[in-house]
């Protein structure tokens, strides 16, 4: 697959309020933004910014305070809240900061876990393939019998986006990666997001605060506040971490 002008995801005027009626503060100021199918978007802000909050309201995750997020083509607040559920299980998959692996499961059983409660893929021979798929991809094989102890930070949380792909979704949400693995193994983890967008066509929406990590986008937009500055639209290897430095100093962040 090769990238699109069509949109998976598109955000307009988003915002959202934390604390009461007598004290309410903003911690997203309508944001407005877009993400193409097949393309690697990557948000950038300090911790505190609203970055994970951000996330959490584009993926059904956590209501807006107002706005609109279409994902899908489907407007993702209009949905009852089984509908919003079921959008979100099908259409999107998520890697977090801390694996969230089972720890009773090994590998293989983790990575096959969305498809066994039901998040869209195949069964039987064509589960398996793309399994294996996976396995090599990710380069955990003789480690599909290990349970989540017996890993690395760096397995952990390459078996967290197998995990996330196996079901082949249309948008992968990824919060803070890297946050909790080492350097060495952090640059490994993006250069698998990088090799999914450009061998997979897997579309990516990134939030973090590491420029390293942003370098490996297609379109980094910087979130300062709570408010959404105009995106650096660069294609591949031309978004550089001196570039996104440029930017964060020019913004003041």
């Amino acid at each position: 697959m090769t990238p699109t002008d069509e949109a998976i995801l598109k955000v307009e005027k988003l915002y959202k309020f934390f604390g009461s009626a007598e004290g309410r503060f903003p911690v997203v100021r309508e944001a407005s933004f877009s993400v193409p199918r097949g393309r690697f978007v990557t948000i950038m802000g300090p911790s505190g910014s609203g970055k994970s909050t951000l996330l959490h309201m584009v993926s059904g995750l956590e209501p807006p305070s107002g706005g609109r997020v279409e994902l899908d083509g489907h407007d993702l607040y209009a949905l009852n809240e089984k509908r919003r559920t079921l959008l979100r299980r099908d259409t999107v998959g998520f890697v977090f900061q801390f694996y969230n692996l089972i720890p009773n499961l090994n590998v293989a059983e983790n990575v096959r876990l969305p498809l066994l409660i039901g998040a869209g893929g195949g069964a039987g021979e064509q589960v398996g393939s793309t399994l294996e798929e996976l396995i090599e991809t990710f380069s955990l094989q003789g480690k599909e019998r290990s349970y989540p102890y017996q890993l690395s930070g760096g397995e952990m949380q390459r078996v967290s986006i197998a995990r996330a792909l196996i079901s082949n979704p249309a948008i992968l949400m990824a919060d803070e990666p890297t946050g909790n693995i080492s350097s060495s193994a952090g640059q490994e983890v993006m250069e698998l997001f990088r090799r999914s967008c450009d061998e997979r066509g897997q579309t990516i929406l990134l939030v973090t605060h590491n420029a390293r990590d942003a370098a490996f986008s297609d379109e980094v937009h910087f979130l300062k506040d709570g408010e959404l500055h105009e995106a650096q639209r660069l294609a591949g290897a031309a978004v550089t971490p001196e570039n996104i430095a440029s930017s964060l100093s020019t913004l003041g962040i």
